[in-house]
């Protein structure tokens, strides 16, 4: 491909993406489930001569595009958001023109730098202290990676990367028991191991982890000859939103000299709302915080904001440097692949650059509080339906329900069978999970296109299907 056909590829590419995006709310939001349907459509060997773009184009709309969930649609009210609004799409663009690869300062001194002051702009706009620093992760996931990894090697005086597990005491970890199953990867990969993930229940209105239960456990641990290391508390979980008394965690864990790790994943953006930040009163005693903007602040995925209170401890962690990774002459610079597991690095603040400048933070706010008011409001009405009730309030814009009709034999079976049958409808898209031993629904608000009219239309779309499967299940 010389440059004139790239500009001309890139320049259609561009339209189609605009086109793309006008014509979703005329697109099932999910796309039929065929297993194997694009699998089996696909050559079953590697072309051996260059195929035109034309043709390589039209396969993309005609074989890849219909079999693909739309994550950008409007009425995406499933998982947790991905929106990618413009601005980052176009910053995304660039960074793939630029192809750069940013895991040491000398590699990519711009994006460290910008990387840097993002992260700021982050913390001063959830409302944690001067003096947390951070990195942009890939993921929630990475991030919790690290924060155990760091926990890990504190408990263990720093001696677990280089003498093992085995050579030291049997390292503890706790978390409630409706924390994201990220935890439990990062249990495992550290090495910590899954029976060493102490489950403390779950207890209030927020399903918030029971402080007493989590400091006897501490102690009975301590008693019984084990190393407690830290603990993972959540604001926000995936499941129906449980969050932590976060200042009790804190306090508990001072007296126990344990490191406190936060997921706030999902909800952290929301903290740039200041009425929201009760949820996690005493966040400035954590010693580390996660939350995606790429989930609910409409930067493209992957952007995960890591903070933590000393970043020391974290290169101390996972720091190498051998000879090729140095920079000489430029002592001081930060080289952010001592932050991350992984060495090569994305240029991840170009998006959020773009997006926090193209939106602002008060436009954020306003769709933040949108979501907010729209999910509490369908909540609302579905409460007031015969046969509906709100299995968990809305935190947030999250909140779970069940399909309860009279005389239903299997309740489990006939949710699941509704949210299957809502999302084979294809006008909106929802999730299912379980509270309290009881499969439910979940809705969460959170696309930046979503207007209050697509609530309108998940909330028709729910009591329309729900009564025709009540009428299929009577005449059956």
């Amino acid at each position: 491909m010389n440059n004139d056909d790239f500009r001309s590829w890139s320049t259609k590419a561009a339209q189609w993406g605009v086109d793309y995006r006008e014509g979703l709310r005329e697109r099932p939001v999910r796309a039929p489930l065929v297993p194997g349907k694009v699998l089996n459509a696909l050559p079953s060997v590697p072309p051996e001569k260059a195929e035109p773009m034309e043709k390589i184009f039209a396969d993309f709309e005609n074989l890849i595009v219909p079999g693909m969930t739309h994550w950008q649609h409007p009425r995406f009210f499933a998982y947790f958001p991905a929106s990618a609004a413009p601005p980052s799409v176009i910053a995304e663009y660039l960074v793939a023109a630029m192809g750069a690869q940013c895991m040491l300062w000398q590699t990519s001194p711009a994006a460290t730098e910008l990387e840097i002051r993002m992260i700021d702009w982050l913390r001063q706009a959830i409302g944690l202290p001067q003096g947390f620093g951070g990195v942009i992760q890939d993921s929630a996931s990475s991030s919790t990676l690290a924060a155990v990894l760091t926990m890990r090697e504190r408990a263990l005086e720093w001696h677990g990367n280089a003498k093992g597990l085995a050579a030291n005491p049997q390292l503890r970890v706790y978390s409630s028991s409706l924390v994201h199953t990220s935890i439990d990867r990062a249990i495992w990969i550290s090495g910590i191991g899954q029976e060493n993930l102490v489950r403390i229940p779950a207890v209030g209105p927020l399903q918030s982890m029971d402080p007493a239960a989590l400091e006897a456990a501490i102690v009975a641990d301590k008693a019984a000859g084990f190393l407690p290391a830290g603990i993972v508390a959540c604001v926000g979980s995936t499941s129906v939103g449980s969050t932590d008394n976060i200042r009790a965690v804190c306090e508990i864990a001072k007296r126990h000299g344990l490191y406190v790790h936060i997921d706030a994943a999902w909800a952290g953006s929301a903290m740039i709302c200041p009425e929201f930040r009760h949820f996690w009163d005493g966040i400035e005693m954590a010693d580390s915080v996660v939350f995606n903007p790429h989930k609910w602040l409409s930067v493209q995925f992957d952007c995960s904001a890591h903070f933590v209170r000393n970043p020391e401890d974290l290169v101390r962690t996972l720091a190498i440097k051998p000879e090729y990774l140095k920079t000489h002459g430029h002592d001081g610079v930060v080289n952010f692949s001592e932050w991350s597991v992984q060495l090569g690095r994305r240029f991840r603040a170009l998006k959020l650059w773009f997006v926090l400048r193209a939106e602002g933070l008060e436009g954020l706010r306003t769709m933040i509080r949108n979501h907010v008011k729209w999910a509490e409001k369908l909540a609302r009405r579905l409460k007031a339906e015969p046969d509906f009730e709100i299995a968990s309030e809305p935190m947030l814009s999250l909140f779970s329900f069940r399909y309860t009709p009279r005389g239903a034999a299997d309740l489990d079976a006939l949710n699941l069978a509704l949210v299957n049958a809502i999302n084979d409808d294809g006008r909106i898209y929802l999730t299912q999970s379980t509270f309290e031993g009881k499969l439910v629904i979940r809705f969460q608000a959170g696309h930046s296109d979503m207007t209050e009219a697509d609530a309108d239309v998940a909330f028709d779309t729910i009591v329309e299907i729900a009564r025709s499967l009540a009428i299929e299940k009577k005449t059956a």
